[in-house]
């Protein structure tokens, strides 16, 4: 497993991951509505974190198997099309302060194929780090009910339910974490 920073010439194959994993993995959890309305107004290419230099790939045989991010910006999820007009026309999302802020743990997405071999956790320790290296002493994440094993697993506290709205379906049920970003995570 190789892992790097994400590029713009990576969106079409990140776009068609985020697709994959979702439609697979959210299986189960979410109904084919949900999904669906999910992947339209919420789950997609947050171009921002590529732009920030905070979105990694991790690739097996020059295969996008996973990618996600952290951001040092207000943004707490979504991808491009759920953003306001005005990030969506080049006005970048307001930083947050890491001296009294916590860093966003953000669009976390795998490959069905890739799923629970630890491309999760190892782009989750990457972004960790960085955002620990950038100053914040904390992260907070919206977890998606597929997502919550993972971030539970790595530490995260459940700070409660959340609903991530979609306009055509239902509420998506999810979870907002946290944990406490230290040394030892680096």
């Amino acid at each position: 497993m190789n892992i790097r920073l994400a590029t713009l010439a990576d969106i079409p194959n990140l776009s068609e991951l985020i697709r994959d994993s979702v439609s697979s993995l959210g299986h189960g959890y979410y109904s084919s509505e949900q999904i669906a309305s999910a992947l339209t107004h919420v789950f997609g290419v947050d171009t921002q974190l590529i732009l920030d230099a905070t979105y990694f790939v991790i690739e097996v045989k020059n295969e996008i198997a996973g990618c996600g991010g952290w951001s040092k910006r207000k943004t707490l999820f979504g991808g491009d099309q759920s953003k306001s007009v005005a990030t969506r026309t080049g006005e970048a999302d307001a930083l947050l302060d890491p001296e009294a802020e916590a860093a966003r743990i953000r669009a976390f997405y795998v490959h069905p194929r890739y799923a629970r071999q630890g491309v999760g956790s190892r782009i989750l320790k990457a972004c960790e780090e960085a955002a620990h290296t950038a100053g914040f002493a904390r992260a907070e994440l919206i977890a998606t009910l597929p997502g919550e094993p993972l971030y539970s697993a790595a530490g995260y506290t459940n700070l409660g339910p959340f609903e991530i709205p979609l306009p055509d379906a239902a509420p998506l049920p999810a979870f907002r974490m946290d944990k406490a970003l230290t040394p030892a995570e680096q």
